[in-house]
């Protein structure tokens, strides 16, 4: 039995639904201490977890001291609707286009360790494997680029020039010692399309990211009160923001995908932020935790629904705002805290 090589598992790859595959070697690329660097900026905000793995985050080889390669994998989500900039309604909530189908987390996951099952079951020796989609100590984006699956844009995103950038990532740091592919080269030129396009200026410069000013951050990350200064900037933005990708000149004739696990749950298809506001507990949760939306939560989704309704300037929002029902989310004190900023705004507009 010969021993299983590069090529067998990008072939596996293909067979199991994966978009991209590659394989980058487990040594001190040059991008990784980066994100030390970064960190000490502030720019990770309140996301504690990033300061708490960074030292494993700096090498693959910290969470698994035998890994000789790294198999990069991506997987294409985009579906058949419009981008965010294209047919923008300040009274449609905007919810980022990987969030409106399945949690990918459960998806990828289980198609990578099913990958990783077949190659134990195929190399003739035992070796060591591990499987990371997007929340284990792996920096997957620099991973993806050195395995020749794209490269980082100036917009953070990994941008593969024949797929585009919406594309989950996942790997497998392996013991393998398999051949490794060309890393892919910076093709966003002179582009500086997403930095101009940010409406909090997040992007401070091509290729850095201030998270705490991003909309995602501040819609998903931060699960208390939202900054005033930052509650206008929202604008329709219920669930992370998708403008840096949305006007990315790759993703204009991007790749798609007819995967059911990625086409929007009904409720989350463009829906008004009023039906979504109306929507009971009981109707949204379910939908909420099948997503990756899970991460945030019902009550946070909640607080970003009514910010997002203050911004509106919909006659019809403040008289929905005060439709709430006792021992719904919408009567918890963080929720009505944005509520009552909400209404005020509105008044004023008025």
């Amino acid at each position: 039995m010969s021993r299983l090589t590069a090529a067998d598992i990008k072939s596996q790859a293909a067979v199991l639904g994966f978009d991209l595959c590659g394989v980058a070697p487990a040594t001190d690329l040059p991008e990784l201490p980066f994100m030390q660097t970064w960190l000490d900026k502030g720019y990770g905000g309140d996301m504690a977890y990033l300061a708490r793995t960074a030292a494993r985050r700096s090498d693959a080889r910290k969470v698994l001291p035998s890994a000789r390669t790294v198999i990069s994998l991506g997987t294409v989500y985009n579906t058949d609707r419009p981008y965010s900039t294209e047919e923008h309604d300040p009274t449609t909530a905007d919810i980022s286009r990987y969030a409106w189908g399945t949690d990918y987390h459960a998806v990828i996951g289980s198609r990578t360790r099913e990958l990783l099952e077949w190659m134990e079951e195929a190399n003739p020796d035992p070796f060591e494997g591990k499987v990371y989609v997007d929340t284990g100590p792996v920096q997957e984006r620099v991973y993806a680029q050195h395995a020749g699956l794209g490269w980082i844009g100036k917009n953070t995103c990994v941008i593969n020039p024949e797929l585009g950038s919406w594309v989950f990532l996942s790997e497998i740091p392996c013991s393998l010692p398999l051949e490794t592919d060309v890393p892919a080269l910076d093709q966003c030129g002179t582009c500086t399309l997403c930095l101009e396009a940010c409406p909090t200026d997040a992007i401070v410069e091509p290729w850095v990211l201030d998270a705490t000013r991003c909309l995602s951050y501040l819609t998903i990350e931060v699960k208390k009160t939202l900054p005033e200064e930052h509650r206008e900037s929202v604008g329709s933005h219920v669930y992370g923001c998708d403008i840096c990708q949305d006007v990315c000149p790759w993703n204009a004739q991007a790749a798609r995908s007819d995967d059911d696990c990625w086409q929007p749950q009904s409720v989350l298809d463009r829906p008004s932020l009023i039906d979504l506001w109306r929507q009971p507990d009981h109707l949204l949760l379910p939908v909420i935790q099948r997503s990756p939306m899970s991460h945030t939560g019902l009550r946070n989704v909640r607080r970003n629904i009514a910010v997002a309704l203050g911004n509106s300037e919909d006659p019809d929002a403040a008289d929905a705002l005060t439709d709430v029902p006792d021992g719904d989310l919408r009567s918890d004190p963080l929720v009505v805290e944005h509520r009552d900023w909400a209404r005020r705004r509105l008044a004023k507009s008025e």
